[in-house]
This record gives C-alpha cells, sequence and structure tokens, in this order.
C-alpha cells in the first residue's frame, strides 16, 4: 500500500522535498486501517500539524452496514490562519474570528463556572469561546488581540464566589466586575 502512495503523489507530481516517509506517525485514532499523513509548515514547525488524516476501511459500519471505505482529512483552521496573518499573508484588518467574547478560566477549578457563562452568552446569541489551554492570562489575552476579539471575561475564585464575571474591553483596556446579564448588554 505505501509503495502505491508513493507512486502517486511521484505521479501527481509533487516535488521528493516537499514529503517525507516517516514509519513512525500513529494517528490517535484506532479507526485508521492504512496510510496515515500529517502535513506541516517547514519555515513554522513550532505549530505543530495543520492538516491530517489517513485511510479507513471500517468507519462506516459503526453507521451502516453497507461497507464504505474512506479517506478523511482535518485542518487546523485556527493555527494555520493564525500563521498565515503572521506571515502578512492575510489582510491584517479582516476579522480573524466570529467570536465576540472569550471567557479565560484562571485555572482549571474555574471551567465549570466559565462554561456556564459561555452558554449564557450563546443562549443570547453571543458568538463565544473559553480558551482552556493553560497558559498565563497575558499568553490568554494576547490570544484574543491577535484574533480581535472586541471582548474577554476573566473568570477566577472571585468571580465564582460572588457570582459575577470580569469584563475586559480588549479595545479600551477597561475592566469591571459585572454581572452575567450585565455583561451581555455590554456586549450585545
Amino acid at each position: 500500500e505505501l509503495t502505491t502512495v508513493i507512486d502517486y503523489v511521484k505521479n501527481f507530481g509533487v516535488p521528493e522535498e516537499n514529503y517525507t516517509i516517516d514509519l513512525t506517525i500513529a494517528r490517535g485514532l484506532d479507526y485508521y486501517t492504512g496510510t496515515v499523513y500529517e502535513t506541516f509548515l517547514d519555515d513554522y514547525p513550532e505549530i505543530g500539524s495543520v492538516c491530517s488524516g489517513g485511510r479507513y476501511e471500517n468507519l462506516a459500519e459503526y453507521y451502516t452496514a453497507q461497507k464504505l471505505p474512506g479517506v478523511g482529512v482535518s485542518i487546523g483552521l485556527t493555527r494555520l490562519f493564525y500563521q498565515l496573518k503572521e506571515a502578512g499573508l492575510l489582510e491584517s484588518d479582516a476579522p480573524s474570528t466570529l467570536t465576540k467574547v472569550l471567557v479565560v478560566p484562571m485555572d482549571e477549578t474555574c471551567n465549570e463556572y466559565s462554561i456556564k457563562v459561555a452558554n449564557s452568552l450563546r443562549e443570547e446569541g453571543i458568538i463565544s469561546e473559553v480558551h482552556f489551554e493553560e497558559a498565563k492570562v497575558g499568553k490568554k489575552l494576547n490570544y484574543a488581540n491577535k484574533l480581535n476579539i472586541p471582548y474577554t471575561i476573566l473568570i477566577g475564585e472571585e468571580e465564582i464566589k460572588k457570582q459575577m464575571v470580569s469584563l475586559k474591553n480588549m479595545k479600551t483596556g477597561s475592566q469591571e466586575l459585572v454581572t452575567i446579564g450585565e455583561a451581555i448588554e455590554s456586549v450585545k
């Protein structure tokens, strides 16, 4: 199978310097039954794979009695577009995301309340996301700035105790402790 894949890659005219055969790649999902692949940006190895996938013979059998072998692909759009913007290949004033509010839990103990807050925003039609990655607050705020997300909601122990949120306007830098309802009205 690998020989066939390599032959097709060559037949499609892909230059040898643009691909590598790596027998150590193992995708994390057990439904792959054949060739798997990962795609990287050579100049930006630190961002990891921007596209990956592989061959599966039996995945459809989970949903139908019919045998439907296939190939799947997953593209990491967030990291890909972020890097394209950083490289100056996208207009910098173009909206990077539809997200209006980034909810920032201070640590893992704040995740549950952060999800509750994000759900409240979404119920009011406000597009929001929760930044679960373990990182310093500054890095999370930098993420919001780079994507032009206009508001962040910071969730820490104090906010949970008071059942409030710290709403930060990313353009003005102003921040205030408000109720979830007040935050919703401010960002609408």
